[in-house]
């Protein structure tokens, strides 16, 4: 029989112990962090009226947001924390929330009339941010749902993803390997609000399916009511 030495069991119950290293690169830490200045910068952008609550309010939330998350994590993407992923959640929840908010009040305002639907380039102006305010924020939000958030991907991928990447479905491709980035999640984000369907990535998991018929959804209201509206003003 083999059991375990006392020097054994200290090592693997210590919680000041190292965490091991990531099975593969950790993901930097930046293109997840310049989403979110962008995100804030189109919030700032935006006219009052579509905007969730003061204008420096939501900016200045997920900014002190974000540097926790480069506080705690910073540079890679590879420390598994409880505390740091409910931060990253209330996160990316906040730029979901802010951005359906003002899709629910663009959609008011091109119904019952407003200061930006009276011309065409305020109009796209606004829409357009709003637009690209919700691809941001959903490429986030599949950023940080699959498989567990980054910091779990880095370290260990589940044999049946939330959303298969076609990396992940071809094994001609031989990427036994690889790992999803962010700029796959953008790339889905935006394919996702111009084809308002699945492309090359699929959602396996009834979460993902939720989400990306939900994007699909305020994508179609934003395109279309924005464009039929420019084209009612131009003529």
């Amino acid at each position: 029989m083999t059991g375990h030495s006392p020097s054994d069991t200290n090592r693997t119950s210590d919680p000041h112990e190292p965490e091991p290293e990531p099975a593969q690169p950790a993901e930097s830490r930046w293109p997840m962090a310049v989403a979110v200045i962008a995100s804030a910068v189109l919030t700032l952008l935006l006219p009052d009226d579509l905007r969730l609550g003061p204008r420096w309010a939501l900016p200045l939330a997920e900014g002190l947001l974000l540097v926790a998350l480069i506080s705690g994590d910073p540079l890679r993407i590879s420390r598994r924390s409880t505390a740091l992923r409910a931060v990253s959640i209330a996160l990316v929840t906040m730029l979901a929330c802010g951005a359906i908010w003002s899709t629910v009040r663009l959609i008011d305002d091109l119904i019952h009339g407003g200061t930006e639907t009276n011309s065409a380039s305020a109009l796209l102006l606004a829409g357009g941010s709003v637009w690209a305010s919700t691809v941001l924020a959903f490429s986030l939000l599949y950023f940080e749902l699959d498989s567990g958030g980054p910091a779990a991907r880095a370290h260990h991928m589940p044999a049946t993803p939330a959303l298969a990447f076609p990396q992940q479905l071809s094994p001609e491709l031989n990427a036994l390997h690889w790992r999803p980035r962010y700029i796959d999640y953008l790339y889905l984000g935006f394919t996702n609000s111009t084809a308002l369907s699945p492309t090359d990535v699929m959602p396996l998991a009834p979460w993902a399916k939720c989400v990306m018929t939900l994007q699909s959804i305020v994508s179609l209201v934003i395109l279309g009511l924005v464009i039929a509206r420019a084209v009612n003003v131009l003529a």
